[in-house]
């Protein structure tokens, strides 16, 4: 019986206060992940400026990486090369499974695919 492997995603969580909805998605995104059985790193870039930054090797060994952002996101030429689905923060707030959906069909995708939900 082949076991499943466990899924490693990254996000970044950003909001144009940087206060309430930027923790508030992340805090979402670790439930949803959890429920999926995905492990999940999330940087945010928050009025306190960005908080657990995601390394390079975080980067590098996930398997899709979530950006929920309704600014432009510092550093953000770092996840060329990695599949993603982009979000506004509010549509993530608001249909969270809309992204998650995007998400699962991300990953059996090719590496470079970048989905952006309007």
């Amino acid at each position: 019986m082949a076991v499943a492997s466990v899924r490693h995603l990254v996000a970044v969580t950003a909001c144009v206060s940087g206060v309430a909805h930027t923790y508030m998605a992340a805090e979402r995104l670790e439930k949803l992940c959890q429920q999926e059985k995905w492990s999940i790193k999330i940087e945010t870039q928050g009025a306190l400026g960005t908080e657990n930054r995601l390394t390079e090797e975080d980067i590098s060994r996930a398997d899709a990486v979530l950006l929920i952002t309704d600014i432009e996101l510092a550093g953000v030429e770092r996840f060329t090369q990695s599949r993603y689905v982009q979000s506004g923060i509010s549509a993530f707030l608001r249909e969270p499974q809309r992204v998650m959906s995007a998400v699962r069909k991300l990953l059996s995708a090719p590496q470079h695919t970048h989905l952006i939900l309007e």
